[in-house]
C-alpha cells in the first residue's frame, strides 16, 4: 500500500457500496480507480499527472465524474452514518460553520457550449470576493467531528442565509425500520447565525441552540424596553465545544484538492469532500 491510498479496512467499508454494472466490457479494478481519486484529492495533483500504477487517467477520472453526477459518494456518506447511527456512535450535540476555499484558475475556465461571456456562464458555486475567486464550503458536523451535512456555495454567500438549508440537508438514515433522524438535539454556531428568523426556525423544529448574540442586536434589545424582549438563552460551557468544527475543517482541509479548489464544477467538488468526509467517518468507526 502506497501514500494516499485505503487501508483493507477503509476498503472493506467502502466496495459494498460502489455500483457495478452487471454487463459490458470488464471494468478496471474498482480498488486501484478509487485509491487513483483518493490521491488525486489528498495532493491537489492534476489528473493528467496519475501515477501509472492507478492505470490510464482518463478511467480515474471517467469514473470519478461519474460517480459525482449519479451522487455516489453522498450515498456512500450516508451509509456509514446510518451505520454509525446503528451502534450509538453519533453525538448529536451538531456545530455548524462555515469556511473560504480559494478556486485556482484553473476552476475557473470551464465554459459551457453558447457561453460567450462571464455573465451568462453557469453558476458552478464560484463567487466574487476580496480574494478573488472563491467558493465557500459550509458544514455541520457531529459532536466528535465528523461531516454529518455539507453545502457548496459562492464565496460571497453569506453564513445565516444557508443555515436552514444545511441544516436539512442532514438525513442519517436507519438501517432497520423507521423514518431517517433529520433534526440534531441541539446546535451551536457562532454569530454569524445570530438572526431572528434562524432562532425562530430552530425552536419551530424543537432544536436547542446555543448562538451568542451580535452586540448591535443586544443594544436594539435593550432599546426597544419591554418590548424587546427577553435575551436567547446562552451557556458558555457548551459554546466552548464548538472548536470541533473548526477542528473537522482542519482535517478536510488536509487533502489539498479541498483546501483549494480545482474542479471546474460544482458536482466534482462535493463529490471530492464527500470522499474525504467518508475516510474521515472510516478512520473513527
Amino acid at each position: 500500500m502506497h501514500r494516499h491510498e485505503l487501508t483493507d479496512r477503509e476498503w472493506e467499508l467502502l466496495a459494498p457500496l460502489i455500483p457495478r454494472a452487471v454487463t459490458g466490457r470488464p471494468r478496471a479494478d474498482d480498488r486501484k480507480v478509487i485509491n487513483g481519486m483518493v490521491h488525486k484529492i489528498r495532493t491537489g495533483a492534476p489528473w493528467r499527472d496519475l501515477p501509472e500504477r492507478y492505470g490510464p487517467w482518463r478511467t480515474v477520472y471517467t469514473r470519478f465524474r461519474r460517480y459525482a453526477l449519479g451522487g455516489v459518494f453522498t450515498q456512500v456518506l450516508q451509509q456509514i452514518q446510518a451505520q454509525a447511527d446503528a451502534a450509538g456512535d453519533i453525538d448529536w450535540l451538531v456545530q455548524i460553520d462555515s469556511t473560504i476555499v480559494r478556486a485556482h484558475q484553473h476552476a475557473a475556465t470551464g465554459r459551457k457550449r453558447g457561453c460567450v461571456s462571464w455573465t451568462n456562464r453557469p453558476n458552478h458555486a464560484l463567487g466574487r470576493s476580496r480574494g478573488g475567486l472563491t467558493t465557500k464550503l459550509h458544514l455541520a458536523c457531529d459532536g466528535r467531528g465528523r461531516p454529518l451535512a455539507l453545502l457548496i456555495t459562492p464565496g460571497q454567500r453569506h453564513d445565516g442565509v444557508c443555515a436552514q438549508a444545511l441544516l436539512e440537508r442532514i438525513h442519517v438514515r436507519r438501517l432497520g425500520v423507521g423514518r431517517p433522524r433529520c433534526r440534531p438535539d441541539h446546535v451551536i454556531a457562532d454569530k454569524a447565525y445570530s438572526s431572528r428568523g434562524f432562532r425562530a426556525y430552530l425552536r419551530k423544529r424543537g432544536i436547542g441552540h446555543t448562538i451568542p448574540e451580535k452586540i448591535d442586536q443586544q443594544r436594539h434589545r435593550r432599546n426597544r424596553g419591554r418590548r424587546g424582549g427577553r435575551p436567547p438563552t446562552f451557556d458558555r460551557d457548551t459554546y466552548r465545544r464548538r472548536n470541533t468544527v473548526e477542528r473537522c475543517f482542519n482535517r478536510l482541509k488536509h487533502f489539498r484538492g479541498i483546501a483549494t479548489r480545482f474542479d471546474k464544477t460544482a458536482a466534482s467538488y462535493e463529490a471530492a469532500v464527500s470522499l474525504a468526509s467518508f475516510l474521515l467517518w472510516a478512520r473513527s468507526v
